[in-house]
């Protein structure tokens, strides 16, 4: 059995049998469920071959009459996807405070979204990229519904409209393309991109709308993002990080795996009213976060910010027949980044909620003064966010920006705001927080136990790997890029 199938088999076998596990036992299972699937994705990325081609691929017939098949494969663009979703997942497993009751329910949900997440990012045949797609929504549903605040029965309702109705368009997206596709038809992802490619500038258009309202949503982009700051609230902190730090990289490669290389008339024509729309949601998010009292809630607009350089960035590939490699590996630098940095927060959060019961940065203060490992931890990881160099969020903002700067560079001068707007919420939220003098709420708090530096330390070094070494993760995905902008 190739490894790509292996990586999705071993969190859906974990998840059908942490539903027998003892619910004493149901973390520690979990945790070693997931750290199994992340040695055998690290084992892979270390020997992954430097090339633009498929890797490890499996491909079984599935309901044959209708041309489906299972096939999944890997190449640099999955790989770098797939590692950073087994990364974090063990992370937010041990997040988990022993003291919070967890059914093994809760557990299992996770590891079947990850199952789901690493189908989403392997998947070779447009059915089943649906199908993983549709099955990545439903255990975070769960867990936002179970497990959420006070008003998470009407927040999660409203995430599972917005994304669902985005899904419905993909579906008849795919169903169009699979159409297209010459004699027998096919959901193969190769014959779906030389459908794509071959359609008219109209049929274009409306595949590219189709698609980035499914995409759009998942990531979410202006004005698509209503959804996110009231579930990235109401989530408990596990769903949060799930949210944030995989499943909005969902989106991001739909973009990059269904619309670059498939419809470049849609988006030499569309791309550009995106890069707007995106630039003001930077700008919009950013302003929005500096008048946010609430750390959580700070915390998801200025995650708003960051995909929208994401978003400016790649869409100018095409755009007047140019080839832009450095807006996607930027791109693919900034997921790694962004992924590590926003679970990190929000851990930092959840520290500082347990703590003293709040998130309301007015009520805190002086926490250097009782905890120095967390404050150096936070500023570490408010540094990553702020894209300070050589930290993980410098060269995925530096590539994105030089490649809008390319296509206008008014509108790269109004995206580098993300770093300038960034400094001023994030800094000002880490001075209010950790220097100053304690205040009544954080007179008890004490330092990061053993199992909360477990989870941070590692996050910590991935700031500092990606900034100071991004080569090791840019050689693996620039063949598969370079690969997919030239058209295959």
């Amino acid at each position: 059995m190739e490894k790509t199938a292996i990586l999705i088999l071993i969190p859906f076998i974990a998840a059908l049998t942490q539903l027998f596990v003892p619910r004493k036992y149901g973390k520690r299972f979990a945790v070693g469920a997931s750290l199994l699937t992340f040695i055998v994705a690290l084992v892979t990325f270390c020997g992954f071959p430097s090339s633009g081609d498929y890797q490890y691929v499996t491909n079984v017939t599935w309901i044959q009459s209708l041309g489906i098949n299972f096939h999944v494969g890997m190449d640099g663009i999955s790989m770098l996807l797939v590692l950073l979703t087994t990364f974090l997942v063990p992370l937010i497993v041990l997040s988990v405070v022993q003291s919070e009751t967890r059914t093994p329910v809760f557990y299992s949900l996770i590891l079947f979204m990850e199952f789901a997440l690493i189908g989403v990012f392997t998947s070779l045949d447009g059915f089943l990229f649906y199908v993983f797609w549709e099955l990545a929504l439903i255990p975070i549903y769960f867990i936002c519904l179970l497990w959420g605040g006070e008003r998470r029965a009407s927040v999660t309702l409203k995430f599972f409209i917005y994304t669902l109705a985005g899904s419905l368009f993909m579906l008849v997206g795919l169903v169009f393309l699979y159409l297209h596709t010459p004699g027998s038809h096919t959901f193969d992802i190769d014959a779906l991109y030389k459908a794509g490619r071959a359609l008219d500038l109209r049929s274009q258009v409306y595949l590219f709308i189709f698609f980035f309202l499914a995409f759009g949503i998942k990531m979410p982009v202006f004005p698509l993002h209503t959804w996110q700051p009231d579930t990235y609230t109401e989530a408990p902190t596990q769903g949060t990080m799930l949210l944030s730090g995989i499943m909005l990289k969902m989106g991001i490669y739909g973009v990059i795996r269904w619309i670059l290389p498939v419809l470049p008339l849609g988006i030499a024509q569309c791309g550009s009213y995106v890069m707007w729309l995106a630039i003001i949601g930077v700008i919009y998010a950013s302003i929005i976060a500096i008048t946010r009292s609430d750390i959580k809630r700070l915390i998801a607009y200025s995650s708003i910010a960051h995909v929208g350089i994401i978003a400016a960035g790649i869409f100018f590939v095409s755009s007047e027949n140019g080839l832009n490699i450095n807006g996607v590996q930027g791109a693919m630098l900034q997921m790694l980044a962004h992924g590590v940095n926003v679970v990190g927060l929000f851990f930092i959060v959840d520290i500082i909620q347990r703590r003293t019961n709040t998130r309301k940065i007015a009520s805190l203060g002086g926490l250097r003064l009782k905890a120095p490992f967390f404050a150096t931890a936070f500023i570490i990881l408010t540094l990553g966010a702020v894209a300070l160099p050589l930290t993980d969020g410098f060269v995925g903002e530096f590539l994105l920006i030089n490649s809008i700067y390319m296509f206008n560079p008014i509108m790269a001068v109004l995206g580098g705001l993300t770093i300038i707007l960034g400094a001023v919420y994030m800094l000002r939220m880490y001075q209010r927080v950790v220097l100053g003098e304690p205040s009544v709420e954080t007179e008890n708090f004490f330092d990061l136990t053993l199992n909360e530096k477990a989870v941070l330390i590692p996050l910590l070094i991935m700031v500092i790997l990606i900034g100071v070494c991004p080569n090791i993760f840019l050689k693996v995905s620039e063949p598969a890029v370079r690969k997919l902008l030239t058209g295959f």
